[in-house]
Formats: C-alpha cells, structure tokens, sequence
C-alpha cells in the first residue's frame, strides 16, 4: 500500500485512537477518516505527510490541542477538523503558512481564544468556517488581505467590536455570517457594495444605525437576516433587484416607514418577516400574493388601512398581521391560502362577519381573530376545519348561538369566545371533544344549565363567569331576569367561588377490604373548617366523576351539598400492611403547611384536578396547585429524558432528587460549555448503541426544553410535536459536515 493516494474511511464506526501508521503513506495526497467515533489527540506524525492535499478528521470524538505542526503539510488544499471534536486551546498560528490552502473548517469544535491575524497570509483560501465556537476578541481587520474569501461564518462566538473597514477589499465574499455575536456598531456601507454578496446574516447581536441603502443593487443577495439588532430607519427598496431574494427577516428591531412596494412584487421570496418593529403605512397589495411564500409576519408593528381584496398562495403556512391598526372588513379571499396552518388577525380593528371561506383551507391548525370588532354569527364552516387546535374568537361583538358543529373537530385544545354577545344554551356536544382543555365562553349572555358531564367535569369555573342567565353547576334551577333574582345569583356565585378557592382539601381514601366485615376504612384529612362529611366524599365516587388517574391513585370530581366543587385523591394498591403510598402522606403534610398567595382564601381559583404521577409533575405545581397545557409539556419531556436515560423519573438518584435534576446536574458538571455529543453520552442508555447521533441529540435537546423550570420557557405541545416530525435537515457535506451516523458505546 505504499503506493497508495486515496484513503476513504468516512462514515464507519472506527473507534480507538486515530492510527498513526497512516503516516507511512509517503504517497498519500487524501485522507478522510471523518464521521467515526475516534478518540484522543491527533497524531504529531500526521504532520509528515508530505503530499497531503486533503485532510478530513472532523466529526468524531478528537480532544486535545490542534498539532501546529500539521503547518507543515505545505501542499494542503482541504482541512476539516471540526464537528463533535472537542479541542483544548485555538486556532494554531502556523496555520498561515498552508499557502495552498482553499477550505479551512474547524467549526463546532470547542475552540477558545483570538482569531490569528496570521490566516490573512491564506491567499488563496475561499472557504472559512469557525462557526459554533468559543472565540474571543476582534475580528482581525488583516483577513482583508484573503482576497480570493468568498464563504466567511463567525457565527455563535464571543466576538465583539465592529465589522472592519478593511472588509471592503474582500470582492469576491457571497456568504457573510456573523450572528450569535456581541458585534456593534454599524453595517457599513461597502457591504451593500459587495459585488457577490448573497447572503448577509448578523441577527443576534447589538448593531445599530441603518442597512445600507445599496444592500440588494447587485442583484445578487438571495438571504438576509438581522433580527435581535437595534437597527432604525427605513427597508432598502433596492434588496429584491435581481429577483432572487428568499428570506428577509428584520424581525425585533426599530425600522420604521412602510414596507416598500418592490418587495410585494419579489416573487422569489419565501419568508417575510419583519414583525415588532415600528412600520407603518398599508401593506403592499402584492405581499400577500407572493407565489413562494411559506411564512408572513408583519405583526407588532403600526400598519393601518385594510387588506386587499385579492390573495392568494398555495404555499404560506403561517400569516401573522396582530397587533397593528389594520381596520375594514375581512376579504373572503383570505381563505385562498389553502396550505394555511396558522392565521393570526388579533389586536387590530377588523369588523364586519367573519368570511364562511376563511375557515376553506382544511389545514387550518390556529385561528385568532380575537380583540378585534367583529360581528354576526360564527360561521358554521369552522366544524369543516377538522385539524383545527386553537380556535380564540375572543373580545369581539359575535352574537348568535355556539354552533353546535363545533364538537366535529375533535383535535380542538382551545376554544375561546369569551367577551363577545352570544346568547342561548351551551352545547351539550362539547361534552365530547376529549382533546379540549381550554374552554373560556365567559362574559356573553349565554342561558341555561352549564352541562356536568364528559368534558365540562375539567373546565374551571371561570370558563363560564359573566353570563347572568347561566345556571351554575349544582343549582336546580336557573335564576330569573329579575335585578333581585339577579343580585341574588351573582352572590350565589360569588360565595361559591370564594368558598371554592378558600378550600384546599386533599381527601385521603384508601379501600382496606376486611374479609369478614366487608366495611371501608375512611381518613378523612381537613386543614379548613368543611361544609361536608365523608358519606358526602364517597358519593362521589362515581366513574363519571372521574378527571384525572396517575400512578398514585384515581382523581374524581366532586360536588358537595354546599355547592362546593372539591377534588378528591382516591389511592389504589394500598393495603393495611403499612407498605408505601407513593409518597401521597407526605403530599398531605406539605399541603397542609402551604401558604401561598395563590392558593389563600380569597384566590379566584382554586385546582380541578391534578392528572399524574411524582417526578411527572411540573415545579409550578408545588405552589400554584394548579395544571395547564405547559405542564403537560413538562411531564412529556420526563418521558423523553427516561427513554434517552433509560431511568426512572424517580428514586435511582438520591433523596430528592429527579431525572430532571440529575440530567441537569450531569451535565453541568461537564467542562462548560459541553457539545452536544457529549452530553448526551453522559447520560444515555447504553441500550441505545446504534442508534443516529443526531437523531437523539435533537430528541435530547427537545426535552430539556420541555422541562425548563419556568413553564413561559417551555414549547407548546403543537411546537414539541412540530420538533418530533421535522428533525434538523442534514447539511451537505461540501459545506458542513455530517456527524456520525451511529451511537458507539
């Protein structure tokens, strides 16, 4: 093998040191061992081959200090050393003498300190990536000198100062990625000068002033991206010019003026957004005929007049326009977006009858049309939108009665009609629809009995306050439209509530069947003054009172003689041995020693039901007593986190602590900040070898984010499921590498 130019080992499960023997290969001009799980330093002796052109390594497990020695490999075209790597120390500054070299990756490789003036010396080097980095200090002006740079990604670094002004000699750069920075300053003017520049990407960060003017007159940029900056004046009209614009994201910044007219004809563009910012003026009749576009956000800003009458495109999923001053009435053409997901039309000054043809697209998963002045009837062609989950028709002057249609859409989590004029009788039909959590219909003039059965057992009462004619659940009759009848109900209601909030009872029923009595064994636990006996508990016990079942026992609702709604904990797989009950003792005891201001008398709620089991239940519980979608996410993330730890939830880590808390634990004892890889291998199941790395680095990562202490922090369940069915795309390996396929263990 002596004679050998070409070895590929690329994409294997080597593992074990890199092999030094390679160096023998005097005639080796490629080498590419990347994607395996080889461990350790890189090899001193790899610097002794002579004729290498191309030198992969990136993507395996590499730690240690970059040999500068491997400056040596004088006829050097390609070197990738990044991804998964965890390296000690920066970038070498013999570096600069690969007088050959073209591509120089070492992104996503834990690399610290100063980028080295001395790669300005890299004449010929047009590709370089330091991306995902630890880098520190100021982009050395001297890299102007790397004249033939056309790709240059900085990006997610420590980097600060301005960009320098020597950049405007790099002619030929197409790609320039700088967010996730703390750079400052302006963007000066010769970037809009670039003649090649394509793509200008510096979102997160802390630039101020305005975008060049002449950003976009080479006809050439295709991405740009500035979001989370402190940019002001106006959108250059010029950055669609050669038709070939794609995403234009100005999203979290003080622009201000109107949208100008030229970007409503860039039939090139596949995602507008441009949202919290101060623009103003009406939107271009064309923006919202765009051909290609997936995504429009234009909210939070200070746009008026009304839409055009004529939209359309197939493609836009997600149409966002709240919070602006848009008023007249809603097109019927709004229901042309047939591969609309998300429609978004809250807080502006939208009136008239909702268009039957807006709920048309059949993809519809979020409509909010609420705080607007609406009015009329709700359309029935909202029981067609079948995939419908949010649905917030709020603060608005809709009359008429609740179309009963509405229990066809059986995947509804929110249904929101609060504020409005509807009158008539709740349907009884929603009693159905399993899947809705959050029903608010309070504040209308709705009549009758509020249903007690299916469904409704798990709405708060709140769902259904300021409806004067409503009858409360637990009243026989409903009160009169006489003011005293009336004065009278609202006590009622009032008091109930009140009562309802002051009274925070954990019920503790456990069954000890006595083989010769046959007699149930009650404690009954108390930590107010109750209106009630436990004969009125074990009436409830009834299985269409049931709203809730955990690892710990069965949740029932219940309705005592007072008007009192109280949630009862009924434990399963107790005897009278004295064996364990799941720890519900001790939840007694420290409910019994709570006081907090949201669960003290005078509270406006108080819990319905709490569906779970320990180290499934979110932090929040412990002091609002209280459960919502956000916790439900939480106790999802737990199952994550067992199935990649393959744990427990609790018990295998001490005295009080979770999976959650040793997840964290365990990797924070990392050296900060860890990659990926290798967090997810402190704590993976070792039955997981052979699985995609990546597969379960993005399941790991939509955990985490799932169990954040703080519940505003957490995804909604639609963003987890949208997570789990969209895994990060594989990057091309001309570009950035692809990490190893399989988990070795």
């Amino acid at each position: 093998m002596t004679e050998l130019e070409e070895l590929d080992l690329d994409n294997n499960n080597f593992t074990g040191p890199l092999p030094p023997e390679v160096a023998g290969l005097k005639k080796l001009k490629r080498l590419d061992l990347a994607g395996n799980y080889f461990t350790g330093a890189i090899p001193e002796v790899y610097s002794e081959m002579e004729n290498l052109e191309f030198l992969a390594l990136h993507a395996n497990l590499l730690t240690g200090r970059v040999p500068a020695s491997l400056a040596k490999l004088k006829n050097l075209r390609g070197l990738y050393l990044g991804y998964f790597n965890v390296y000690d120390g920066g970038i070498p500054a013999d570096f600069g003498s690969l007088k050959e070299l073209r591509i120089l990756d070492m992104a996503s490789c834990g690399l610290s300190g100063e980028i080295p003036a001395s790669l300005s010396e890299l004449k010929k080097l047009h590709t370089l990536f330091l991306q995902l980095n630890k880098l520190t200090g100021f982009i050395p002006a001297e890299l102007s000198k790397m004249t033939s740079l056309m790709s240059l990604d900085l990006s997610i670094n420590y980097l600060n100062g301005e960009i320098p002004a020597t950049f405007a000699e790099l002619k030929n750069l197409t790609l320039l990625n700088l967010f996730s920075n703390n750079l400052y300053g302006q963007i000066p003017d010769f970037v809009g000068e670039l003649p090649n520049l394509e793509a200008l990407q510096v979102w997160n960060n802390d630039f101020t002033w305005k975008l060049p003017e002449s950003l976009g007159r080479n006809g050439r940029l295709r991405f740009l991206d500035v979001t989370q900056n402190h940019f002001t004046g106006t959108i250059p009209r010029d950055l669609c010019r050669g038709g070939r614009l794609e995403t234009l994201i100005l999203t979290n910044n003080s622009f201000f003026g109107s949208i100008p007219e030229e970007i409503g004809e860039c039939k090139s563009l596949t995602k507008v957004r441009v949202g919290k910012n101060c623009l103003d003026g009406t939107i271009p009749q064309g923006i919202l005929s765009l051909p290609r576009a997936t995504i429009i956000e234009l909210n939070d800003n200070l746009f008026s007049g009304e839409l055009p009458a004529e939209m359309s495109g197939e493609s836009l999923g997600i149409l966002s326009l709240s919070n602006n001053w848009i008023s007249g009435e809603i097109p019927p053409a709004i229901g042309n977006f047939s591969g609309l997901h998300t429609l978004s039309l809250d807080a502006n000054r939208f009136h008239g009858e909702i268009p039957s043809g807006l709920f048309s697209p059949r993809s519809l998963l979020v409509v909010n049309i609420s705080g607007n002045n609406m009015s009329g009837e709700i359309p029935g062609s909202v029981a067609r939108c079948t995939s419908l989950e949010v649905l917030d028709l709020s603060r608005n002057k809709l009359a008429g009665e609740i179309p009963k249609g509405l229990s066809r859409l059986k995947v509804l989590g929110v249904l929101n009609l609060s504020s409005n004029r509807l009158t008539g009788p709740i349907p009884r039909e929603i009693r159905v629809m399993t899947s809705l959590n959050t029903l608010d219909l309070s504040f209308n003039d709705l009549s009758g009995e509020v249903p007690r059965e299916g469904q409704f057992l798990v709405f708060k009462n709140s769902s259904f306050l300021g409806n004067p004619k409503l009858c409360s659940p637990g009243r026989s009759s409903c009160p009169s439209r006489s003011s005293a009848s009336l004065t009278s109900s609202r006590v009622v209601i009032t008091a109930i509530s009140l009562v309802t909030a002051a009274l925070l009872i954990t019920v503790t029923v456990y069954q000890v069947l006595k083989r010769r009595q046959g007699l149930r064994a009650w404690k009954l636990t108390a930590f107010q003054k109750l209106g009630f006996k436990a004969e009125d508990v074990l009436k409830c016990l009834e299985e269409e009172n049931i709203i809730g079942k955990g690892g710990a026992g069965i949740v029932y609702r219940g309705l005592m003689p007072n008007g009192a709604d109280v949630a009862i904990k009924q434990l399963v797989g107790r005897s009278g041995s004295g064996c364990s009950d799941h720890g519900f003792s001790a939840e007694i005891q420290t409910l019994g020693r709570i006081r907090h201001r949201n669960i003290d008398a005078g509270a406006s709620e108080c819990m319905s039901s709490v569906a779970g089991s320990y180290g499934y239940i979110a932090p929040e519980y412990a002091y609002t007593l209280k459960v919502d979608a956000k916790s439900d996410v939480y106790s999802f993330g737990v199952v994550l986190l067992e199935l990649i730890a393959g744990r427990k939830p609790v018990g295998e880590f001490g005295d009080g602590v979770d999976i959650v808390r040793w997840v964290k634990k365990t990797v924070s004892d990392l050296p900060q900040p860890p990659s990926d890889a290798a967090s997810v291998l402190t704590v993976i199941d070792q039955r997981l070898s052979g699985y995609p790395m990546a597969s379960v680095i993005h399941l790991f990562k939509i955990a985490l984010g799932c169990v954040e202490d703080e519940s505003f922090q957490r995804p909604t369940m639609r963003e987890v499921v949208h997570m789990l069915t969209n895994p990060p795309p594989s990057t091309p390996s001309a570009t950035v590498a692809a990490g190893p396929d399989l988990i070795k263990l």
